[in-house]
This record gives C-alpha cells, structure tokens and sequence, in this order.
C-alpha cells in the first residue's frame, strides 16, 4: 500500500453504520467451543464481499493475545439487520452453532456493538497515511476540500 502524503479525509457523506464485532478465548483448552466461532468469521466475510449489494462497504481486522475485534462498515442497518437475519446466508447457522457449542459455559465470548451515523457526520484525518478505515472504503481527498476544521467537517458550523 502506497501512503498518500498530506492531511487526507475521507469523501464518504452517506448514512453509515459502524458494526464493532469480536470474539474473546476465555479458556485456551476448550478449542471446540472457541476454533468454530474464529472460523466462522471467513465464509461470512467471502459471501459478503463477493455481493456488492450485502451492504458491507468494508471491514478491519485487529487481534490480541486472547481476543479479535473487527471493524466493519455498512450502509445501513437494514442490510445489515438483512444478512444477519437470513437463514439462507452463512451468519445464521453460524450463530445457532455457536450458541450449541460455544454458549455452553464460559469457554468464549463474543460481543458486537452497532453505530448509525447520520449523512454527513463522520470526521476523519488520515495524515501520510495509505488508504485507511472509511478512506479506504470511500477513498480520500485533501482535508481543506470538506472543511478546515473537524467542526466543519461534521457539519456542526
């Protein structure tokens, strides 16, 4: 990845739902509760990334000694509600796994947080950075071209 020089933001002014999901080993033994909710994150992640009409505009992974957390971007919580909900797709016999095998004590956690951000209330600064988060979702231009300050860039002035 090529760093863009400069004070970069990204150009994304669409409705926006930020999707935080993860999942924490809580007992490193219990590799049968723990090994299928790690795997069951990439089959998800394929069938959503070779539909361009899922929603899922895209996503960041970050992992720890015990836990993983992942970033995703949306463009709106119905596609979102969508996939989850669809017993066709591969999230919901994921989740019912899970809560068969994994949700029987306290051998694994998993969590997920859910953000709607409104048309024109991100802010983001990408400074001598390659394409990042929303930026690389949306793709950037010079921070001036939407405001000069942070204010303005989140339309509150």
């Amino acid at each position: 990845m090529s760093v863009i020089e400069g004070r970069q933001t990204a150009v994304y002014d669409g409705e926006l739902v930020v999707f935080l999901i993860g999942m924490r080993v809580n007992s490193w033994r219990a590799l049968k509760q723990w090994l299928p909710v790690a795997r069951a994150m990439g089959p998800m992640l394929r069938e959503l990334t070779a539909d361009p009409d899922s929603g899922l505009l895209g996503f960041r992974n970050f992992f720890g000694l015990r836990d993983s957390t992942m970033i995703q971007y949306w463009e709106s919580f119905e596609k979102l509600q969508a996939f989850a909900a669809d017993p066709g797709r591969a999230h919901r016999p994921a989740w019912t796994n899970f809560y068969r095998l994994s949700y029987q004590g306290a051998k694994v956690g998993i969590w997920h947080e859910t953000y709607v951000v409104p048309a024109g209330r991100t802010e983001t600064i990408y400074g001598n950075m390659p394409l990042h988060g929303l930026g690389k979702v949306a793709g950037v231009v010079p921070v001036n071209r939407r405001g000069v300050t942070a204010a303005e860039r989140l339309h509150l002035t």
